[in-house]
């Protein structure tokens, strides 16, 4: 998997609100009305993240979910980490 540049993390990121970069990775923070509704994203994301086997990085606490994604084989930032950010959106905007 190839890595992004930084002029393409650049333009991704222009599509993705909330997104940013921390620490060479993609990062967002996500709030929730409630803890049933943070899990109830996680849960959802957990099916679309295994279908991509492709794994984030992720914190809960009550209605808050924190994500940090990298693809650790490419030592990066790949497009593949841009396309989960774009179905976490998804998901959250759904439920937001």
């Amino acid at each position: 998997m190839p890595l992004l540049s930084e002029a393409e993390i650049q333009a991704a990121l222009e599509t993705l609100p909330g997104w940013s970069v921390s620490n060479g990775k993609l990062h967002r923070e996500y709030r929730f009305p409630d803890f049933v509704h943070a899990f109830g994203f996680m849960a959802t994301a957990a099916i679309a993240i295994e279908a991509m086997e492709h794994h984030p990085e992720w914190f809960n606490v009550w209605n808050r979910v924190v994500i940090d994604l990298t693809t650790h084989e490419a030592g990066g930032i790949s497009p593949k980490d841009v396309l989960l950010a774009a179905k976490l959106d998804a998901i959250a905007n759904r439920l937001l």
